[in-house]
């Protein structure tokens, strides 16, 4: 099993190293870090040649476009899909290779936040759930090239909602794992908008996709709703 992680990045200087020295720990000739970007502004391409991680240059900004080209580049046959800001578990590598030899081409963590507060913790809670509201990119995503080559990537028409719409394409013939361990994964939609507002968003965004609103207005209502740090928020 040979292993390419795939990081999506746009202005994620305040989170990109955390992550790469985290993986960096577990790094060997089986495993490969590849830093997407769709054209950082902020220093986050500096910040990532410190580390000896490979820089993908997307021709285009969105994560479905950025994760599918860098794809193109990876040597692995299986792909590890992690946000810039979600630290995955030191035994990923072990996990992901548990899970295949379950019978799952494709999967995900549970996560936790990196934050205290009680009602986070609920929303964490129902992440070990297997709906589809309980899931998203945050969780990561490992699949096999396989099924991600069948599946013909992540649908790039897809501005947002990108993770959900690969999940429910591979869920049609194949098996899903929910990996029971952890992602952790970063706070900062809440601890820059209300708790009942970053979920009111979610919701409504949710159901706009599930009613085949044009992307575009899906993307453009969420980044109305919400405050963003620094306009490193997911994009």
């Amino acid at each position: 099993m040979f292993i390419s992680i795939i990081i999506p990045t746009y202005n994620e200087i305040e989170h990109i190293s955390a992550l790469l020295n985290h993986l960096q720990e577990v790094s060997h000739d089986k495993i490969e870090i590849l830093v997407s970007d769709g054209g950082s502004t902020d220093g986050t391409l500096e910040e990532v040649l410190k580390s000896n991680v490979k820089i993908i240059k997307s021709p285009e900004k969105g994560r479905a476009k950025q994760l599918n080209f860098a794809a193109q580049y990876a040597k692995g046959n299986i792909l590890y899909f992690i946000h810039a800001d979600t630290i995955p578990p030191l035994t990923f590598e072990m996990d992901i290779q548990e899970a295949l030899n379950e019978g799952y081409p494709i999967g995900c963590y549970r996560f936790k936040f990196d934050s205290n507060k009680s009602m986070l913790k609920v929303n964490a809670y129902f992440t070990r759930f297997d709906r589809l509201m309980c899931r998203g990119g945050d969780q990561s995503l490992f699949i096999t090239r396989e099924l991600f080559e069948e599946l013909g990537g992540y649908c790039e028409e897809h501005k947002v909602m990108e993770d959900y719409d690969i999940i429910i394409r591979a869920r049609k013939k194949n098996k899903f794992k929910i990996i029971p361990k952890n992602v952790i994964v970063s706070a900062r939609k809440y601890d820059y908008n209300s708790y009942l507002k970053v979920n009111i968003a979610n919701l409504a965004a949710f159901m706009m996709y599930y009613t085949n609103v044009d992307h575009d207005k899906i993307l453009k209502f969420y980044r109305k709703m919400l405050n963003h740090e620094k306009k490193a928020l997911k994009y």
